[in-house]
């Protein structure tokens, strides 16, 4: 009789006979069960193995565990280390047993000594491992520090053993049976992007290691790793970035994939040496993020339309401007999905390749093999393309290229680094472009700036103290202005993390190059007086539009004061 759990993958044709028989053929030789083989060899995701178990062996199935509640039993009585290793998970009490969640129903023994730990009967319930791991931590955060945890078997591991041989993508969730060190660095990435950070600083004090998560654009001290760890834990990052462990002098950049589950994360990793050591930092970029539309940007009425008008453009540029991690990438991919159809041949040029656009070319700049901007660009230019996206304009290379195929019929997008709209130009003509090719090839310059969004599980609705009616007059608002005279505001909850903020929203300065402009701009105009202009014609600055997103309720005056300077027109 067929494996039911054959059975089920087979109906739902998610597996090939060939597939099954190579299975079948791997469970044999190495003995390890048939869900473990299925997913090691990449033949079906979790998400559907688990599907296809729940059915075939009449078992429940919980997507989500975000809402569960661990047992104090479940803590008291199971190691941490155990219910990692074996991804089990304690539901809920009733009647004398126990609902655990379990990634791995074919896997018996774990369940026997879990259920001895217990002294209870089991009910098993099927969950992904992300899921079933995230509730582990929430469960245990309190019970015992995640480091000491992580490294209480620590014996000064061999350096060497470190730099094992790692695979193209290392599995963080994968902790069973790895040395103490690798167990700390993966539920170290695991936490944060568990926490949503995009950064992990490890920055070493002379008396320990301290990490820090940059979570919606603000640093948070999180764990502390001891003094005598800092070698080895900086060895294991450097092995992963496939950097030079005995360099301990010099700068050096490298970079990782990691797995988390089904998703993969692209890592990137710096290190410079300091007094204390090397600090290392680490952008997360996870490659399965979603695209956002233009409407969840944070693109108010007028300025949505604004930017739904020159997109859609058949030539010219349109730069987004604002300092790094400002969501200029994320504000151009959005305009791109917009835009994006089998009529048109859409290519990109990017350092890094931040988000997945199904149906356009996306190139990664090289610069060690002479593939820069520039080179790139030009031969985009030969492509044929209709729409381009260049990551940055650095120099008046690239920039002139840019305003080229803007010139000849293509439309192009890009980032450049000023503080506000008005100064796009300005900048232009500081790195060497001629003015009149700026004022007829630059259709809109965006400036842009994230604000956190105020938390929706805790909002509340409060009276504004002094400090806020203060703040809110900095924003030029009064409290009449706002919705029954109150300022809405997260209270802190465990969505947010305490802090009552969740992800973030952009405030925006859109500035059309019409005619007004361009005069300015051939007559060499500074960048207040084409502001200065442009606000007298309807131009909505940072800090306005900032403010008009405190009054529909999105964010805090403290937000936008934190990341807008005054308007001086």
């Amino acid at each position: 009789m067929q494996n039911p759990l054959i059975l089920a993958l087979k109906e739902k044709n998610l597996l090939t006979d060939a597939q099954i028989e190579q299975a079948i053929d791997a469970e044999r030789e190495t003995g390890w069960p048939l869900d473990k083989v299925l997913l090691s060899r990449g033949f079906v995701s979790e998400h559907d193995l688990l599907k296809a178990m729940a059915e075939g062996l009449g078992m429940a199935y919980e997507e989500r565990l975000g809402h569960a509640a661990v047992p104090p039993v479940f803590v008291d009585k199971v190691p941490v280390q155990f219910a990692r290793n074996y991804y089990l998970v304690g539901l809920e009490q009733v009647n004398g047993s126990m609902r655990v969640a379990t990634a791995s129903p074919f896997d018996a023994y774990p369940m026997d000594d879990l259920a001895a730990m217990l002294g209870m009967e089991l009910d098993p319930v099927l969950a992904p491992r992300t899921e079933i791991t995230s509730l582990i931590n929430k469960a245990y955060k309190n019970k015992q520090d995640i480091v000491e945890e992580s490294v209480g078997d620590f014996a000064g591991t061999d350096m060497e053993s470190l730099a094992e041989t790692l695979s193209d993508s290392e599995d963080i969730l994968d902790v069973a049976n790895k040395a103490p060190i690798i167990k700390l660095v993966n539920m170290l990435f695991f936490q944060a992007l568990k926490m949503r950070a995009s950064d992990i600083h490890l920055q070493p004090f002379e008396d320990r290691l301290q990490v820090r998560y940059r979570i919606d654009g603000i640093l948070y001290d999180m764990e502390t790793v001891p003094k005598k760890l800092q070698d080895a834990v900086t060895s294991r990052l450097k092995v992963m970035g496939k950097l030079d462990i005995a360099e301990r002098r010099l700068p050096q950049d490298g970079r990782a994939s990691l797995r988390l589950g089904d998703a993969e994360v692209d890592v990137r990793l710096s290190s410079v040496p300091t007094n204390y050591g090397e600090r290392l930092v680490m952008r997360l970029l996870d490659k399965t993020a979603r695209l956002y539309e233009l409407e969840e940007i944070g693109l108010l009425e007028g300025n949505l339309e604004l930017v739904d008008q020159f997109i859609h453009y058949n030539h010219g540029i349109i730069f987004v401007s604002g300092p790094t991690g400002s969501g200029k990438t994320t504000t151009l991919y959005s305009a791109l999905k917009r835009i994006n159809s089998t009529k048109m041949n859409v290519m990109t040029i990017e350092d890094p390749i931040e988000y997945h656009l199904a149906g356009i070319s996306q190139i990664q700049v090289n610069e060690k093999k002479g593939l820069t901007f520039a080179s790139g660009l030009r031969s985009l230019l030969r492509q044929d393309p209709d729409i381009m996206m260049v990551g940055e304009v650095r120099d008046v290379e690239t920039a002139r290229i840019a305003i080229q195929a803007a010139q000849t019929g293509h439309l192009v997008f890009s980032t450049i680094h000023t503080n506000d709209a008005p100064t796009v130009t300005t900048r232009l003509l500081d790195i060497g472009i001629e003015p009149y090719l700026v004022a007829t090839s630059v259709v809109v310059a965006i400036a842009q700036r994230l604000v956190r969004r105020i938390c929706p599980d805790c909002l509340e609705q409060i009276d504004p103290s002094d400090e806020e009616i203060w703040q809110l007059k900095q924003l030029d608002i009064t409290p009449d202005q706002l919705e029954d005279g109150k300022i809405k505001r997260g209270r802190g909850c465990g969505n947010c993390y305490g802090s009552g903020y969740v992800e973030r929203i952009g405030i925006y300065e859109i500035l059309p190059i019409d005619d007004p402009v361009r005069d300015q701009i051939v007559n060499l105009a500074s960048a207040s007086a084409i502001k200065r202009q442009a606000v007298e014609r309807g131009f909505r600055t940072l800090r306005q539009d900032g403010a008009l997103k405190v009054r529909v309720g999105w964010t805090t005056p403290e937000e936008v004061l934190r990341v807008t300077q005054m308007d001086v027109i």
